[in-house]
Protein backbone atom coordinates (compact mmCIF):
# COMPACT_ATOMS: atom_id res chain seq x y z
CA UNK A 1 0.00 0.00 0.00
CA UNK A 2 1.70 3.40 -1.08
CA UNK A 3 0.68 6.59 -0.95
CA UNK A 4 0.88 9.52 -3.53
CA UNK A 5 4.68 10.14 -3.47
CA UNK A 6 5.43 6.12 -2.62
CA UNK A 7 5.28 5.93 0.86
CA UNK A 8 4.32 2.97 2.31
CA UNK A 9 0.97 3.24 4.25
CA UNK A 10 0.34 1.53 7.84
CA UNK A 11 -2.32 0.29 8.91
CA UNK A 12 -4.37 -0.69 6.02
CA UNK A 13 -6.63 -3.39 5.86
CA UNK A 14 -6.33 -5.99 3.09
CA UNK A 15 -8.64 -8.65 2.05
CA UNK A 16 -9.60 -11.47 -0.19
CA UNK A 17 -13.21 -12.16 -1.41
CA UNK A 18 -13.69 -15.52 -3.67
CA UNK A 19 -15.08 -14.15 -6.75
CA UNK A 20 -17.94 -17.13 -6.43
CA UNK A 21 -19.70 -15.50 -2.98
CA UNK A 22 -18.56 -15.35 0.70
CA UNK A 23 -15.53 -17.96 1.67
CA UNK A 24 -15.72 -20.42 4.35
CA UNK A 25 -14.81 -19.66 7.71
CA UNK A 26 -11.55 -21.30 8.47
CA UNK A 27 -12.99 -22.63 12.12
CA UNK A 28 -13.33 -20.94 15.30
CA UNK A 29 -11.80 -17.48 15.48
CA UNK A 30 -9.22 -16.54 18.27
CA UNK A 31 -10.38 -13.75 20.91
CA UNK A 32 -8.82 -10.91 19.65
CA UNK A 33 -7.24 -7.74 21.74
CA UNK A 34 -7.51 -4.34 21.50
CA UNK A 35 -5.80 -2.61 24.27
CA UNK A 36 -5.49 0.97 25.92
CA UNK A 37 -2.13 1.81 26.57
CA UNK A 38 -0.63 5.13 27.27
CA UNK A 39 -4.05 6.84 26.88
CA UNK A 40 -4.47 5.58 23.20
CA UNK A 41 -6.37 2.37 21.56
CA UNK A 42 -3.46 0.20 20.23
CA UNK A 43 -3.43 -1.29 17.36
CA UNK A 44 -5.11 2.07 15.70
CA UNK A 45 -6.49 -0.48 13.14
CA UNK A 46 -8.04 -4.12 13.72
CA UNK A 47 -9.35 -5.96 11.30
CA UNK A 48 -11.26 -8.78 11.99
CA UNK A 49 -13.53 -11.76 10.45
CA UNK A 50 -16.55 -11.22 10.87
CA UNK A 51 -18.08 -13.75 14.29
CA UNK A 52 -14.95 -12.74 16.15
CA UNK A 53 -14.93 -11.62 19.47
CA UNK A 54 -12.90 -8.68 20.94
CA UNK A 55 -11.70 -7.59 24.30
CA UNK A 56 -10.54 -4.14 25.77
CA UNK A 57 -8.10 -4.47 28.09
CA UNK A 58 -6.97 -1.24 30.01
CA UNK A 59 -3.39 -1.17 30.71
CA UNK A 60 -3.60 2.67 31.77
CA UNK A 61 -3.94 3.09 35.44
CA UNK A 62 -6.65 5.46 34.91
CA UNK A 63 -10.05 4.31 34.01
CA UNK A 64 -11.65 4.43 29.97
CA UNK A 65 -15.19 4.00 28.32
CA UNK A 66 -15.28 2.34 25.19
CA UNK A 67 -18.11 2.57 22.70
CA UNK A 68 -19.06 2.46 18.75
CA UNK A 69 -22.06 3.94 17.71
CA UNK A 70 -21.36 2.56 14.38
CA UNK A 71 -24.52 0.58 12.24
CA UNK A 72 -21.73 -2.26 11.59
CA UNK A 73 -21.09 -2.57 15.81
CA UNK A 74 -22.51 -0.47 18.16
CA UNK A 75 -21.74 -1.35 21.88
CA UNK A 76 -20.49 0.31 25.26
CA UNK A 77 -17.95 -0.41 27.88
CA UNK A 78 -18.78 1.99 30.90
CA UNK A 79 -15.49 3.59 33.26
CA UNK A 80 -13.51 0.21 34.31
CA UNK A 81 -9.42 -0.17 34.37
CA UNK A 82 -7.74 -3.61 34.18
CA UNK A 83 -9.60 -6.31 32.38
CA UNK A 84 -12.12 -6.20 29.97
CA UNK A 85 -14.83 -6.34 31.81
CA UNK A 86 -17.15 -8.35 28.61
CA UNK A 87 -16.27 -9.06 25.11
CA UNK A 88 -17.91 -7.92 21.95
CA UNK A 89 -19.20 -10.02 19.07
CA UNK A 90 -18.44 -8.52 15.77
CA UNK A 91 -20.68 -10.36 14.16
CA UNK A 92 -21.85 -7.93 10.80
CA UNK A 93 -19.58 -6.54 7.86
CA UNK A 94 -18.42 -3.10 8.09
CA UNK A 95 -16.21 -0.19 9.42
CA UNK A 96 -16.50 0.02 13.71
CA UNK A 97 -14.93 3.30 14.91
CA UNK A 98 -14.04 2.70 18.66
CA UNK A 99 -14.04 5.94 20.66
CA UNK A 100 -13.35 6.68 24.65
CA UNK A 101 -15.90 8.78 26.21
CA UNK A 102 -13.11 10.25 28.92
CA UNK A 103 -10.57 11.30 26.27
CA UNK A 104 -11.87 12.35 23.08
CA UNK A 105 -8.72 12.13 21.03
CA UNK A 106 -8.92 8.49 21.65
CA UNK A 107 -9.85 6.62 18.85
CA UNK A 108 -9.44 3.33 16.57
CA UNK A 109 -11.22 1.67 13.72
CA UNK A 110 -11.93 -2.29 13.58
CA UNK A 111 -13.00 -3.41 9.83
CA UNK A 112 -15.00 -6.68 9.97
CA UNK A 113 -14.87 -8.29 7.07
CA UNK A 114 -16.67 -11.38 5.85
CA UNK A 115 -13.50 -13.78 4.98
CA UNK A 116 -10.76 -15.65 6.83
CA UNK A 117 -8.30 -14.08 3.97
CA UNK A 118 -6.89 -10.42 5.29
CA UNK A 119 -3.79 -8.78 6.61
CA UNK A 120 -2.97 -5.28 8.11
CA UNK A 121 0.21 -3.23 6.33
CA UNK A 122 3.25 -2.72 8.14
CA UNK A 123 4.96 0.46 8.61
CA UNK A 124 6.44 -0.01 5.14
CA UNK A 125 2.90 -0.56 3.87
CA UNK A 126 3.37 -4.35 3.24
CA UNK A 127 0.69 -7.13 4.33
CA UNK A 128 0.82 -10.73 3.21
CA UNK A 129 -2.44 -12.82 2.63
CA UNK A 130 -1.75 -16.56 3.62
CA UNK A 131 -3.05 -19.85 2.80
CA UNK A 132 -5.47 -18.92 -0.30
CA UNK A 133 -6.68 -22.14 -1.72
CA UNK A 134 -6.11 -21.56 -5.52
CA UNK A 135 -9.37 -19.34 -7.32
CA UNK A 136 -10.46 -15.94 -7.99
CA UNK A 137 -10.79 -13.21 -5.68
CA UNK A 138 -11.58 -9.76 -5.48
CA UNK A 139 -8.81 -8.13 -3.02
CA UNK A 140 -9.79 -5.31 -1.45
CA UNK A 141 -7.59 -2.55 0.28
CA UNK A 142 -8.86 -0.11 3.31
CA UNK A 143 -7.76 2.65 4.95
CA UNK A 144 -9.85 4.77 7.94
CA UNK A 145 -8.04 8.18 6.38
CA UNK A 146 -8.57 7.03 2.57
CA UNK A 147 -9.74 10.19 0.77
CA UNK A 148 -11.23 7.94 -1.58
CA UNK A 149 -12.10 3.85 -1.82
CA UNK A 150 -9.06 2.16 -3.43
CA UNK A 151 -10.43 -0.12 -6.82
CA UNK A 152 -10.60 -3.69 -5.96
CA UNK A 153 -8.16 -5.91 -8.00
CA UNK A 154 -9.96 -9.54 -9.24
CA UNK A 155 -6.64 -11.62 -9.41
CA UNK A 156 -6.89 -15.41 -10.44
CA UNK A 157 -4.75 -17.86 -8.37
CA UNK A 158 -2.93 -20.75 -9.13
CA UNK A 159 -2.19 -23.44 -6.32
CA UNK A 160 1.17 -22.40 -4.50
CA UNK A 161 1.40 -19.05 -6.41
CA UNK A 162 2.51 -16.31 -5.23
CA UNK A 163 1.05 -12.77 -6.52
CA UNK A 164 1.99 -9.52 -5.70
CA UNK A 165 -0.40 -6.19 -6.12
CA UNK A 166 0.31 -2.52 -5.19
CA UNK A 167 -2.83 -0.38 -3.85
CA UNK A 168 -2.53 3.54 -3.99
CA UNK A 169 -4.08 5.73 -1.69
CA UNK A 170 -4.34 8.67 -0.86
CA UNK A 171 -5.04 8.91 3.04
CA UNK A 172 -5.65 12.78 5.24
CA UNK A 173 -2.46 13.23 7.79
CA UNK A 174 -3.94 12.00 10.78
CA UNK A 175 -5.53 14.77 13.45
CA UNK A 176 -3.35 15.42 15.70
CA UNK A 177 -5.36 15.80 19.17
CA UNK A 178 -3.72 17.33 22.34
CA UNK A 179 -3.43 15.11 25.04
CA UNK A 180 -2.64 16.78 27.92
CA UNK A 181 -0.22 15.02 30.66
CA UNK A 182 -1.00 12.57 32.99
CA UNK A 183 -1.50 13.76 36.01
CA UNK A 184 -0.89 11.20 37.90
CA UNK A 185 -1.66 12.93 41.36
CA UNK A 186 -4.94 12.60 40.68
CA UNK A 187 -5.18 8.77 40.64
Amino acid sequence: MLDASGKGVADAAVYALPAGGRADPRGPRPTVAIEQADREFVPYVTVVEEGTTITFPNRDPIMHHVYSFSPAKSFEIKLYTGKSPSRILFDKPGVVTLGCNIHDWMIAYVLVVPTPYFARTDALGEAVLRDLPAGTYEVHAWHPRERAAAAARTVPLAASAAQRLEFAIDPKPRAVKYKPPLDRSRY
